[in-house]
């Protein structure tokens, strides 16, 4: 069996998200115990979102079933792509005739390996899917669609406190709104090298949050 950690390290330091993390208690003082903190969004490094996101009353993470978001997944490998590419329904369509319906969806983009995302070009210059994609995906009954590139153009929009219309961000709109999971920002996707895998995206259990942290990884056996 082999495990691959597809999460990318919540740490201090990123352009995107305010970290805060420190640590009460030291053994050098003497103390039995060092116990970490963290304060950070929900929404920032490798996480998910459930439709309370963008939805006014919608189901939270207390309503998300976990074999949504843990199950076999249909690898959606888009081979090479290039910096602000639109990629459309054809594009998936060509690329994902092996994906069945009730699985989770896994983009196997490997942007990460041309753009740090550590830098503003890993979210200015992505890729990103077009509205028939979304509704693409949409109709292939996914429990849940996971992205290792800033999927919706308007992200780059965020760098700059722009907030788009909730429409032109497209797989929120699409899927989200539809009650189809989304998982972002998968780093490490290049090591997955089957069609299919088996993907674990537990998010922290916070009932009442429209979004968490997650710890993501897909399993060969």
């Amino acid at each position: 069996m082999k495990v691959h950690d597809l999460s990318m390290p919540i740490e201090t330091g990123h352009l995107r998200w305010n970290v805060d993390i420190g640590k009460r208690g030291s053994f050098s003082d003497g103390d039995l115990f060092e116990v970490s903190w963290l304060h950070t969004t929900c929404h920032g490094f490798t996480h998910v979102d459930a439709p309370r996101h963008m939805v006014p009353g919608g189901p939270t993470l207390g309503d998300l079933s976990l074999d949504r978001v843990v199950g076999p997944a249909s690898v959606l490998d888009l081979g090479s792509i290039k910096p602000d590419e639109a990629i459309d329904a054809r594009r998936l369509a060509a690329a994902g005739a092996h994906i069945e319906a009730g699985e989770i969806i896994l983009f196997k983009s490997c942007w990460y390996q041309q753009r740090d995302y550590h830098t503003e070009a890993f979210w200015r210059e992505a890729p990103f899917l077009t509205r028939d994609a979304a509704e693409w995906l949409l109709a292939q009954n996914p429990t849940a669609v996971a992205f290792d590139f800033p999927q919706d153009w308007t992200i780059r929009c965020l760098l700059d406190g722009d907030v788009r219309p909730i429409e032109e961000h497209v797989t929120h709109d699409v899927l989200l709104r539809n009650n189809v999971t989304l998982i972002e920002y998968l780093i490490g996707t290049d090591k997955i090298t089957t069609p299919k895998t088996f993907l674990c995206a537990q998010p922290l259990n916070l009932p009442d949050a429209d979004g968490a942290p997650a710890r993501v990884i897909a399993v060969e056996f």
